[in-house]
């Protein structure tokens, strides 16, 4: 796209795709008092035709081809090959009783009063080891899930203590993609964005988890726990480590697939083509999540090409004065523009470079810098409905993401303390 200016007018108008998303799945849901009314899958095909008919300018035609190069992106088709192999492990596990195994063991080790801490710690410390939040929810989403069941809990609620602990890696991980494209942009040390970042976010990690303890004394204890065998537990074994040894996610995925599948036809669960319907039936499962993933990337490729994103950087920066508003406007513009593309790693590549001439130019130290990009980035990624991580996590637990959101708590709270470290000078040395 060419580089213009946009005027208030054309910015708005640019913008407005995401406005009327947001304003018709929310005020159609309030107004039936049930968010599974307004399938989410409707309110993105809406703004999306809403977004091709109002690029006027150039025809019909181009206008499809734009939207299309976003809904068909090198990044995005990745992720969707992660969904697929994601829905045929998570199938293939469950049918073989994998899912039932891991819970009965985690509910004969674990105290019912520990489970939620333990599993955010269990999240927390995967997410870390391996850098990737997505890799952390394929593994421990079908588990809480399964314990939410077995104790009679909120399954909405298990399933976001594993998507607030995957953020956590996410966030700190030396290996993780936001750490590596934050500390490249500000041209700093990752062991030392990772001092900064530790400071103000492990005090809010350690927090959370005495929340979840508190929160956990009343969880009841299952009224049975069934007998459960090894071997039906080592898919997720195999997955979390070779994933911690660094495997590619998609190949960890299939290799957990392919396990799956032996374990299931030694023990006679299932034969080949019973393998082959579990795999069909997870990949599947997925079909709405796909849908809502590429119709999200269509959206948000118009709404750049027209300028949207580029308005909003000139506008947050226009007025910034001092260090602090500085670090306010770097916060600001990854957040939004982390909005309009649903992507963390995206959203710092898209605002890094600007954010360190603004960094530069009012004396912001990189290290703090970096931090702020990944945090605020995290924290918005962790609460957007539509973000890949939500949808995967929704999709895998069989819930709208919507009832994940109020029991966000780790992203809602890191973001928080970003915006207090900025705001009250923290860490000092850094500030």
């Amino acid at each position: 796209m060419e580089n213009k200016r946009l005027n208030n007018k054309q910015g708005l108008l640019a913008l407005s795709p995401l406005i009327v998303f947001v304003l018709f799945y929310l005020t159609l849901s309030i107004i039936a008092g049930d968010f599974y009314k307004v399938p989410i899958t409707v309110s993105f095909a809406t703004a999306s035709i809403y977004a091709i008919a109002i690029s006027s300018g150039s025809p019909l035609a181009k206008r499809v081809d734009i939207f299309s190069r976003g809904a068909g992106s090198s990044n995005l088709l990745l992720m969707l090959w992660i969904y697929v192999l994601a829905g045929a492990f998570a199938e293939s596990a469950k049918e073989i009783g994998s899912i039932n195994a891991t819970v009965n063991c985690a509910l004969s080790y674990l105290p019912p009063d520990m489970l939620l801490p333990g599993l955010f710690f269990a999240a927390c410390f995967i997410s870390i080891s391996i850098g990737t939040s997505v890799g952390t929810i394929v593994a421990l989403v079908p588990i809480a899930a399964g314990i939410a069941h077995m104790t009679e809990s909120s399954i909405p609620l298990m399933t976001a203590v594993i998507v607030g602990g995957a953020y956590f890696g996410d966030n700190l991980s030396f290996i993780s993609d936001t750490t590596v494209v934050a500390t490249q942009t500000q041209g700093c040390k990752m062991s030392d964005k990772f001092r900064v970042n530790s400071m103000i976010v492990v005090p809010v990690a350690l927090g959370v988890l005495v929340i979840y303890a508190i929160m956990g004394q009343g969880l009841a204890a299952p009224t049975r726990i069934q007998p459960f065998s090894m071997w039906k537990i080592l898919p997720y074994v195999v997955v979390l480590l070779v994933a911690l040894a660094g495997m590619n996610v998609m190949a960890v995925l299939t290799l957990g697939t392919l396990l799956c599948g032996c374990i299931g036809m030694l023990d006679g669960t299932y034969d080949l083509y019973g393998w082959f319907g579990a795999m069909g039936k997870g990949i599947t499962g997925m079909g709405e999540l796909v849908i809502v993933a590429m119709l999200a990337g269509g959206m948000l490729e118009v709404i750049r090409e027209k300028g949207g994103i580029d308005y909003l950087i000139e506008k947050l920066t226009a007025h910034v004065s001092s260090k602090r508003g500085a670090e306010l406007s770097i916060a600001a513009l990854v957040s939004l523009v982390n909005v309009c593309t649903a992507n963390n790693t995206v959203a710092i590549l898209t605002v890094g470079g600007i954010s360190k001439k603004i960094g530069d130019r009012f004396g912001v130290d990189n290290r703090k810098a970096a931090s702020i990009l990944d945090t605020f980035s995290c924290a918005v990624q962790g609460l957007i409905p539509y973000g890949a991580q939500m949808l995967l996590a929704s999709g895998l637990a069989r819930l709208n993401p919507v009832e994940i959101i109020p029991y966000l708590y780790y992203p809602l709270a890191i973001g928080v303390a970003a915006f207090c470290a900025i705001i009250f000078r923290y860490p000092k040395k850094y500030s």
